[in-house]
């Protein structure tokens, strides 16, 4: 098996701006991006770094196969996602990949286990065994969460309803972690302490970490660094998304 968890090959991915992205942006151009090679040692962490609007979301989405490319080749855990139509891309994303989003949104009526194993609810090519709500459990309790299992989102801090959706990404037994702006909003303490909280079940867990940041003090701490905007063209991401 490849050690690489990523590996892009002449990649392409092209966006024309919607008839309504226009009306609402009439100065909206297409965007393009390409990476003529990139890989990503499984079990590294790297930091997707440039300014708002150069398609460094776009670039996670790649990876999860959320959009697809236009050409050329992007191995993910070994299959060319290039050549997958969106059923294939789909069973990727629901396997493969765990997501932490700027927002960290939670179901306000679920309990803490129930939100941690929704993945589960949403995605009937998931089992939900009785080992899932273990894992549930085992994940809030290596997260500090011990005891609050079936208390209500609204309960919590802020920094304990990231801790559950940071649980949520991990339940499913990804083997790529992708965080989109996870330090976003947040001062720069309690974003270090996101950051090294990530680090840590990445390496615990094994998992490969692709991060978006627009901080540049973050970036001594990944193992590589990929600079988006060096790769991109046009003036603006899918929906205007950095």
């Amino acid at each position: 098996m490849s050690e690489l968890a990523i590996d892009a090959r002449d990649l392409v991915f092209r966006h024309e701006p919607t008839r309504r992205q226009r009306a609402k942006a009439p100065s909206a151009e297409p965007f393009e991006l390409r990476l003529d090679r990139w890989q990503v040692p499984r079990g590294s962490s790297v930091a997707l770094h440039g300014p708002s609007g150069c398609g460094k979301t776009t670039l996670l989405e790649l990876v999860a196969g959320i959009l697809p490319a236009a050409s050329g080749s992007l191995e993910v855990e070994g299959r060319n996602l290039v050549n997958l139509g969106e059923g294939a891309r789909r069973a990727h994303r629901i396997t493969q990949v765990g997501f932490v989003f700027q927002d960290y949104p939670l179901v306000e009526h679920l309990d803490l286990v129930e939100n941690v194993v929704l993945p589960y609810r949403l995605n009937p090519a998931l089992r939900l065994e009785p080992t899932v709500f273990d894992r549930a459990r085992d994940l809030l309790d290596e997260l500090g969460l011990r005891g609050k299992e079936h208390r209500l989102p609204g309960e919590l801090s802020q920094g304990e309803r990231r801790r559950v959706a940071i649980a949520r990404a991990l339940v499913t037994r990804a083997r790529l972690l992708l965080a989109d702006e996870p330090t976003a909003s947040l001062d720069p303490d309690r974003g270090l302490a996101v950051i090294e909280l990530l680090e840590g079940l990445s390496r615990d867990h094994g998992l490969t970490l692709l991060l978006v940041t627009h901080n540049p003090a973050l970036l001594p701490r990944f193992d590589d660094v990929l600079e988006v905007w060096r790769h991109a063209h046009g003036a603006t991401a899918p929906g205007g998304q950095p």
